[in-house]
């Protein structure tokens, strides 16, 4: 299957379902710089994707995925800080935690692809 959009990506709709997450639990946090860099990181993933797809060039797409997978790292270490701080809950750390390992494998498989 070709892919025609970057909006067809599952690791990008799995990365824009995370930045929604993550946007709204930080909506109201006082803590601005935390809040600001786990957002700014979860933002990162499905930005790195659409840009690389954009890029028409496996090389390229492929450095843009590392990136991405770098961010999902980023995401995944701020939310077991996040949790330990009592800015998340254990239910919501579950959740962000399981949906940004998925989306590093995904984009594993996909840089495994190229």
């Amino acid at each position: 299957m070709k892919i025609e959009r970057f909006e067809d990506i599952i690791s990008w709709k799995k990365s824009k379902e995370l930045t929604l997450i993550i946007y709204r639990l930080f909506r109201n946090n006082k803590d601005f710089s935390f809040a600001d860099q786990i957002k700014r990181a979860v933002v990162s993933i499905n930005n790195n994707v659409a840009e690389g797809f954009e890029r028409k060039s496996n090389a390229e797409f492929i450095k843009f995925l590392y990136i991405a997978k770098g961010s999902c790292g980023e995401v995944r270490s701020m939310s077991i800080i996040a949790l330990e701080l009592n800015y998340i809950s254990k239910d919501e750390f579950q959740r962000i935690y399981e949906l940004s390992l998925e989306i590093s494998k995904l984009i594993s498989g996909l840089i495994k692809a190229l």
